[in-house]
Formats: C-alpha cells, structure tokens, sequence
C-alpha cells in the first residue's frame, strides 16, 4: 500500500522536529523516497494550507519548517 507524501512528509516532520528543506529532502532520500523539490514545495504548501506546519525563510535559498502545535 502506497501512502500519500503528504503523509509521508508530515510524519517525518513530526518525528525530527523543526529542520530545513535540504535536511528533510535528505531525510526523505534515506527513507528511499526520491522527491523532487517541486514536489516537496506543492506538499508543504498544502500541509501549510492545512495548518499543519509552518514554512519561513532562514535564507534565500534554504526554508525553515516547524510542526504547528
């Protein structure tokens, strides 16, 4: 049975806590899930619309993701 990222993505969150894009896209890979950073962003972007987790800039090319409690 093929869960969907959405889960996948928010379980991986809610098991190491706050981290950035890069450490969850590697975090992912680990787990043998290959996701492309678009596919990443469009996930967060509906777990941010869900209220689910929240996304900010720490840089400009690295993002900051936290579980919303």
């Amino acid at each position: 049975m093929k869960y969907p990222l959405r889960n996948i993505v928010l379980e991986k969150i809610k098991e190491v806590g706050n981290l950035s894009d890069n450490e969850l896209i590697s975090n992912l890979e680990k787990d043998g899930l290959q996701i492309t950073v678009a596919d990443l962003n469009k996930t967060l972007l509906d777990l941010e619309i869900f209220g689910l987790v929240r996304v900010s800039w720490l840089t400009k090319d690295k993002r900051r993701i936290e579980l919303v409690t």
